[in-house]
Protein backbone atom coordinates (compact mmCIF):
# COMPACT_ATOMS: atom_id res chain seq x y z
CA UNK A 1 0.00 0.00 0.00
CA UNK A 2 1.37 3.42 -0.91
CA UNK A 3 1.76 6.16 1.68
CA UNK A 4 -1.06 8.19 0.10
CA UNK A 5 -3.43 5.22 0.18
CA UNK A 6 -2.52 4.52 3.79
CA UNK A 7 -3.38 8.10 4.73
CA UNK A 8 -6.65 7.93 2.78
CA UNK A 9 -7.61 4.69 4.54
CA UNK A 10 -7.50 6.50 7.89
CA UNK A 11 -8.84 9.89 6.76
CA UNK A 12 -11.81 11.26 8.70
CA UNK A 13 -14.78 12.91 7.02
CA UNK A 14 -14.99 16.10 9.10
CA UNK A 15 -18.41 17.06 7.76
CA UNK A 16 -19.88 13.75 8.94
CA UNK A 17 -18.04 13.96 12.24
CA UNK A 18 -19.19 17.52 12.96
CA UNK A 19 -22.77 16.72 12.03
CA UNK A 20 -22.72 13.85 14.53
CA UNK A 21 -20.90 15.68 17.35
CA UNK A 22 -23.17 18.71 17.15
CA UNK A 23 -25.89 16.52 18.71
CA UNK A 24 -23.95 13.74 20.46
CA UNK A 25 -21.18 15.78 22.16
CA UNK A 26 -21.53 19.53 21.49
CA UNK A 27 -19.05 20.45 24.25
CA UNK A 28 -16.17 19.39 21.99
CA UNK A 29 -17.04 22.12 19.54
CA UNK A 30 -16.70 22.29 15.76
CA UNK A 31 -13.76 20.20 14.52
CA UNK A 32 -11.52 22.21 12.22
CA UNK A 33 -8.79 19.60 11.63
CA UNK A 34 -7.97 15.98 12.46
CA UNK A 35 -4.26 15.19 12.21
CA UNK A 36 -3.09 11.60 12.68
CA UNK A 37 -0.35 11.13 15.27
CA UNK A 38 2.79 9.43 14.00
CA UNK A 39 3.81 6.21 15.68
CA UNK A 40 2.80 2.60 15.90
CA UNK A 41 -0.67 2.75 17.44
CA UNK A 42 -2.78 -0.20 16.38
CA UNK A 43 -5.79 2.07 16.94
CA UNK A 44 -5.24 5.16 14.73
CA UNK A 45 -5.12 8.27 16.92
CA UNK A 46 -5.84 11.84 15.84
CA UNK A 47 -5.32 15.31 17.26
CA UNK A 48 -8.63 17.16 16.90
CA UNK A 49 -8.42 20.95 16.74
CA UNK A 50 -11.81 22.54 17.37
CA UNK A 51 -13.16 25.99 18.06
CA UNK A 52 -13.34 24.89 21.72
CA UNK A 53 -9.78 23.58 22.09
CA UNK A 54 -7.72 20.49 21.35
CA UNK A 55 -8.87 16.89 21.85
CA UNK A 56 -7.81 13.38 20.89
CA UNK A 57 -9.83 10.90 18.85
CA UNK A 58 -9.01 7.17 18.84
CA UNK A 59 -10.71 4.90 16.36
CA UNK A 60 -10.64 1.29 15.31
CA UNK A 61 -8.68 0.78 12.09
CA UNK A 62 -10.81 0.26 8.99
CA UNK A 63 -11.08 -3.19 7.41
CA UNK A 64 -11.58 -6.69 8.76
CA UNK A 65 -10.32 -7.13 12.32
CA UNK A 66 -9.33 -10.08 14.48
CA UNK A 67 -11.94 -11.06 17.05
CA UNK A 68 -11.77 -8.87 20.22
CA UNK A 69 -8.92 -6.75 18.78
CA UNK A 70 -8.93 -2.91 18.75
CA UNK A 71 -11.60 -2.68 21.44
CA UNK A 72 -11.84 1.11 21.72
CA UNK A 73 -15.13 0.74 23.59
CA UNK A 74 -13.28 -1.12 26.35
CA UNK A 75 -10.58 1.57 26.34
CA UNK A 76 -13.23 4.22 26.85
CA UNK A 77 -14.87 2.29 29.66
CA UNK A 78 -11.71 1.67 31.68
CA UNK A 79 -10.37 5.22 31.27
CA UNK A 80 -13.75 6.54 32.40
CA UNK A 81 -13.73 4.17 35.40
CA UNK A 82 -10.28 5.39 36.48
CA UNK A 83 -11.19 9.08 36.60
CA UNK A 84 -10.08 10.51 39.96
CA UNK A 85 -8.06 7.40 40.93
CA UNK A 86 -4.32 7.15 41.66
CA UNK A 87 -3.87 5.96 38.06
CA UNK A 88 -3.47 9.07 35.85
CA UNK A 89 -5.69 8.99 32.75
CA UNK A 90 -7.08 11.62 30.39
CA UNK A 91 -10.66 12.83 30.75
CA UNK A 92 -12.96 11.08 28.27
CA UNK A 93 -15.88 12.81 26.57
CA UNK A 94 -17.72 10.50 24.24
CA UNK A 95 -17.83 6.99 22.76
CA UNK A 96 -19.41 6.46 19.34
CA UNK A 97 -20.26 2.84 18.57
CA UNK A 98 -21.98 3.72 15.29
CA UNK A 99 -19.48 2.71 12.60
CA UNK A 100 -21.35 4.62 9.89
CA UNK A 101 -20.16 8.04 11.16
CA UNK A 102 -16.45 7.82 10.26
CA UNK A 103 -16.23 4.18 9.20
CA UNK A 104 -15.34 2.64 12.57
CA UNK A 105 -16.02 2.93 16.30
CA UNK A 106 -14.23 5.83 18.05
CA UNK A 107 -14.00 7.83 21.25
CA UNK A 108 -12.87 11.34 22.16
CA UNK A 109 -10.72 12.27 25.15
CA UNK A 110 -8.78 15.25 26.47
CA UNK A 111 -5.45 16.25 24.93
CA UNK A 112 -2.87 15.97 27.72
CA UNK A 113 0.34 18.00 27.67
CA UNK A 114 3.34 15.86 28.50
CA UNK A 115 6.47 14.15 27.24
CA UNK A 116 6.66 10.63 25.81
CA UNK A 117 9.95 8.71 25.81
CA UNK A 118 10.55 5.82 23.43
CA UNK A 119 13.96 4.55 24.48
CA UNK A 120 14.12 2.60 27.75
CA UNK A 121 17.61 3.98 28.46
CA UNK A 122 16.21 7.56 28.45
CA UNK A 123 19.15 9.09 26.54
CA UNK A 124 17.35 12.47 26.48
CA UNK A 125 17.56 12.67 30.28
CA UNK A 126 20.85 14.12 31.55
CA UNK A 127 20.58 13.09 35.20
CA UNK A 128 20.89 9.55 36.55
CA UNK A 129 18.75 10.62 39.52
CA UNK A 130 15.96 11.77 37.18
CA UNK A 131 16.05 8.49 35.25
CA UNK A 132 15.77 6.59 38.50
CA UNK A 133 12.89 8.79 39.63
CA UNK A 134 11.05 8.19 36.34
CA UNK A 135 11.32 4.42 36.77
CA UNK A 136 10.17 4.73 40.37
CA UNK A 137 7.17 6.78 39.21
CA UNK A 138 6.27 4.10 36.64
CA UNK A 139 6.56 1.54 39.42
CA UNK A 140 4.24 3.60 41.63
CA UNK A 141 1.64 3.85 38.87
CA UNK A 142 1.81 0.10 38.18
CA UNK A 143 1.30 -0.73 41.86
CA UNK A 144 -1.58 1.78 42.00
CA UNK A 145 -3.21 0.18 38.96
CA UNK A 146 -3.06 -3.28 40.52
CA UNK A 147 -4.48 -1.88 43.76
CA UNK A 148 -7.63 -0.45 42.14
CA UNK A 149 -10.79 -1.70 43.85
CA UNK A 150 -12.47 -3.41 40.90
CA UNK A 151 -15.90 -3.46 42.56
CA UNK A 152 -15.90 0.25 43.44
CA UNK A 153 -14.63 1.16 39.97
CA UNK A 154 -17.57 -0.63 38.39
CA UNK A 155 -15.30 -3.08 36.58
CA UNK A 156 -16.36 -6.38 38.16
CA UNK A 157 -17.49 -7.68 34.74
CA UNK A 158 -14.54 -6.20 32.79
CA UNK A 159 -12.98 -9.66 32.41
CA UNK A 160 -13.22 -13.22 33.61
CA UNK A 161 -11.70 -13.73 37.07
CA UNK A 162 -9.29 -16.62 37.60
CA UNK A 163 -7.24 -18.90 35.30
CA UNK A 164 -5.83 -15.78 33.63
CA UNK A 165 -2.64 -17.26 32.20
CA UNK A 166 -4.40 -20.40 31.00
CA UNK A 167 -6.97 -18.32 29.14
CA UNK A 168 -4.39 -15.86 27.84
CA UNK A 169 -2.12 -18.61 26.55
CA UNK A 170 -5.07 -20.13 24.68
CA UNK A 171 -6.15 -16.73 23.33
CA UNK A 172 -2.75 -15.60 22.08
CA UNK A 173 -1.94 -18.99 20.61
CA UNK A 174 -5.16 -18.73 18.58
CA UNK A 175 -4.40 -15.13 17.66
CA UNK A 176 -0.90 -16.12 16.58
CA UNK A 177 -2.23 -19.00 14.47
CA UNK A 178 -4.77 -16.68 12.85
CA UNK A 179 -1.95 -14.30 11.85
CA UNK A 180 0.77 -16.87 11.10
CA UNK A 181 2.53 -16.31 7.77
CA UNK A 182 5.41 -18.78 8.16
CA UNK A 183 6.52 -21.64 10.41
CA UNK A 184 8.90 -20.38 13.13
CA UNK A 185 10.49 -23.23 15.07
CA UNK A 186 11.47 -20.96 18.00
CA UNK A 187 7.82 -19.97 18.46
CA UNK A 188 6.78 -23.62 18.48
CA UNK A 189 9.36 -24.40 21.19
CA UNK A 190 8.14 -21.44 23.24
CA UNK A 191 4.49 -22.51 23.00
CA UNK A 192 5.45 -26.04 24.05
CA UNK A 193 7.32 -24.71 27.12
CA UNK A 194 4.40 -22.48 28.14
CA UNK A 195 1.83 -25.26 27.81
CA UNK A 196 4.05 -27.62 29.86
CA UNK A 197 4.86 -25.10 32.63
CA UNK A 198 1.56 -23.31 33.19
CA UNK A 199 1.43 -22.50 36.93
CA UNK A 200 -1.62 -23.21 39.04
CA UNK A 201 -3.90 -20.23 39.48
CA UNK A 202 -3.07 -18.43 42.75
CA UNK A 203 -6.32 -16.48 42.89
CA UNK A 204 -4.89 -13.00 42.31
CA UNK A 205 -7.15 -10.78 40.21
CA UNK A 206 -6.58 -7.11 39.40
CA UNK A 207 -7.12 -4.61 36.64
CA UNK A 208 -4.23 -5.06 34.18
CA UNK A 209 -3.17 -2.63 31.46
CA UNK A 210 -1.84 -5.21 29.02
CA UNK A 211 0.77 -2.96 27.41
CA UNK A 212 2.40 -1.24 30.38
CA UNK A 213 5.65 0.29 29.13
CA UNK A 214 7.57 3.55 29.01
CA UNK A 215 6.19 4.89 25.73
CA UNK A 216 2.59 4.47 26.91
CA UNK A 217 3.26 7.01 29.69
CA UNK A 218 3.12 10.79 29.42
CA UNK A 219 5.44 12.55 31.86
CA UNK A 220 5.36 16.02 33.37
CA UNK A 221 9.06 16.88 33.59
CA UNK A 222 8.64 20.39 35.02
CA UNK A 223 10.37 19.17 38.20
CA UNK A 224 13.28 16.89 37.32
CA UNK A 225 13.54 15.71 40.92
CA UNK A 226 9.92 14.59 40.93
CA UNK A 227 8.83 13.57 37.41
CA UNK A 228 5.14 12.69 37.31
CA UNK A 229 3.20 10.39 35.01
CA UNK A 230 0.26 12.55 33.92
CA UNK A 231 -1.44 10.00 31.67
CA UNK A 232 -1.29 6.27 30.99
CA UNK A 233 -2.33 5.65 27.39
CA UNK A 234 -3.31 2.77 25.08
CA UNK A 235 -5.72 0.67 27.16
CA UNK A 236 -7.03 -1.55 24.37
CA UNK A 237 -5.55 -4.73 25.89
CA UNK A 238 -6.70 -4.01 29.44
CA UNK A 239 -8.82 -6.56 31.30
CA UNK A 240 -9.23 -8.23 34.66
CA UNK A 241 -6.22 -10.46 35.01
CA UNK A 242 -3.13 -11.34 36.95
CA UNK A 243 -1.01 -8.40 38.14
CA UNK A 244 2.27 -10.22 37.43
CA UNK A 245 1.40 -10.17 33.72
CA UNK A 246 1.94 -6.39 33.58
CA UNK A 247 5.06 -6.54 35.74
CA UNK A 248 6.64 -9.33 33.69
CA UNK A 249 5.69 -7.62 30.43
CA UNK A 250 7.50 -4.44 31.44
CA UNK A 251 10.54 -6.38 32.66
CA UNK A 252 10.51 -8.42 29.44
CA UNK A 253 10.68 -5.22 27.40
CA UNK A 254 13.62 -3.99 29.46
CA UNK A 255 15.44 -7.25 28.68
CA UNK A 256 15.27 -6.57 24.92
CA UNK A 257 18.54 -5.56 23.20
CA UNK A 258 19.28 -1.84 23.37
CA UNK A 259 19.74 -1.71 19.59
CA UNK A 260 16.55 -3.51 18.54
CA UNK A 261 14.42 -1.57 16.05
CA UNK A 262 11.26 0.16 17.40
CA UNK A 263 11.55 -1.36 20.89
CA UNK A 264 14.93 -0.53 22.43
CA UNK A 265 15.39 -2.27 25.77
CA UNK A 266 18.19 -2.22 28.32
CA UNK A 267 19.85 -5.48 27.27
CA UNK A 268 23.63 -5.10 27.27
CA UNK A 269 23.56 -1.73 29.05
CA UNK A 270 24.88 -0.89 32.52
CA UNK A 271 21.70 0.00 34.41
CA UNK A 272 23.57 1.20 37.47
CA UNK A 273 25.58 3.65 35.40
CA UNK A 274 22.32 4.95 33.91
CA UNK A 275 20.66 5.32 37.31
CA UNK A 276 17.99 2.75 36.35
CA UNK A 277 17.10 0.05 38.90
CA UNK A 278 17.96 -3.58 38.21
CA UNK A 279 15.11 -5.96 37.40
CA UNK A 280 15.22 -7.42 40.91
CA UNK A 281 15.26 -3.95 42.50
CA UNK A 282 12.26 -2.93 40.37
CA UNK A 283 10.37 -6.09 41.37
CA UNK A 284 11.24 -5.62 45.06
CA UNK A 285 9.98 -2.01 45.04
CA UNK A 286 6.74 -3.13 43.38
CA UNK A 287 6.27 -5.90 45.94
CA UNK A 288 6.89 -3.47 48.81
CA UNK A 289 4.30 -1.05 47.44
CA UNK A 290 1.73 -3.84 47.18
CA UNK A 291 2.68 -5.55 50.42
CA UNK A 292 3.49 -8.93 48.85
CA UNK A 293 6.40 -11.34 49.20
CA UNK A 294 8.48 -13.08 46.57
CA UNK A 295 7.15 -13.96 43.12
CA UNK A 296 7.18 -17.64 42.12
CA UNK A 297 7.17 -18.86 38.49
CA UNK A 298 8.89 -15.66 37.29
CA UNK A 299 10.50 -17.42 34.27
CA UNK A 300 7.08 -18.54 33.03
CA UNK A 301 5.67 -15.01 33.34
CA UNK A 302 8.62 -13.60 31.39
CA UNK A 303 8.43 -16.29 28.70
CA UNK A 304 4.69 -15.75 28.33
CA UNK A 305 5.29 -12.01 27.90
CA UNK A 306 7.75 -12.67 25.06
CA UNK A 307 5.24 -14.93 23.32
CA UNK A 308 2.36 -12.51 23.78
CA UNK A 309 4.35 -9.63 22.28
CA UNK A 310 5.41 -11.86 19.37
CA UNK A 311 1.74 -12.75 18.76
CA UNK A 312 0.72 -9.08 18.88
CA UNK A 313 3.43 -8.13 16.37
CA UNK A 314 2.45 -11.03 14.12
CA UNK A 315 -1.07 -9.61 14.09
CA UNK A 316 0.29 -6.21 13.03
CA UNK A 317 2.20 -7.88 10.18
CA UNK A 318 -0.89 -9.80 9.08
CA UNK A 319 -2.90 -6.57 8.93
CA UNK A 320 -0.15 -4.95 6.88
CA UNK A 321 -0.34 -7.80 4.41
CA UNK A 322 -4.07 -7.20 4.16
CA UNK A 323 -3.56 -3.45 3.70
CA UNK A 324 -5.18 -2.08 6.84
CA UNK A 325 -2.33 -1.67 9.35
CA UNK A 326 -2.16 1.68 11.10
CA UNK A 327 1.62 2.05 11.07
CA UNK A 328 3.64 2.33 7.90
CA UNK A 329 6.43 0.52 9.75
CA UNK A 330 4.21 -2.50 10.36
CA UNK A 331 5.99 -4.78 7.94
CA UNK A 332 9.35 -4.07 9.61
CA UNK A 333 7.95 -5.22 12.94
CA UNK A 334 7.60 -8.71 11.52
CA UNK A 335 11.36 -9.10 11.72
CA UNK A 336 11.09 -8.97 15.54
CA UNK A 337 8.88 -12.06 15.94
CA UNK A 338 11.63 -14.69 15.64
CA UNK A 339 14.19 -12.75 17.79
CA UNK A 340 11.59 -12.39 20.55
CA UNK A 341 11.10 -16.15 20.61
CA UNK A 342 14.87 -16.69 20.58
CA UNK A 343 15.39 -14.41 23.61
CA UNK A 344 12.52 -16.16 25.43
CA UNK A 345 14.04 -19.59 24.81
CA UNK A 346 17.43 -18.35 26.08
CA UNK A 347 15.71 -16.99 29.20
CA UNK A 348 14.08 -20.37 29.80
CA UNK A 349 17.30 -22.35 29.35
CA UNK A 350 19.27 -19.89 31.49
CA UNK A 351 16.88 -20.40 34.41
CA UNK A 352 16.83 -24.20 34.21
Amino acid sequence: MSQDNTKNAHAIDLAELNSYLAKACPSVGHVESADKFAGGQSNPTFKLTTDNGVYVLRRQPPGRLLKSAHAVDREFRVINALQGSDVPVPKVYHLCEDTSIIGSMFYIMAFVEGDIYWNSALPEIASCATRGAMYDEMNRVLAALHSVDIENAGLRDYGKPGSYFERQLSRWTKQYRASELEHIEEIESLIQYLESNLPEDDGQVSLVHGDFRLDNMMFDMSNNEQPKVVAVLDWELSTLGHPYADLAYQCMQLRLPSDIAHAAGLGGLDRKQLGIPSEQEYINTYCQRRGIGTIDNWTFYLAFSFFRLAAILQGVVKRAHEGNASSEKAMQLGAMVRPLAQIANKTIHHSE
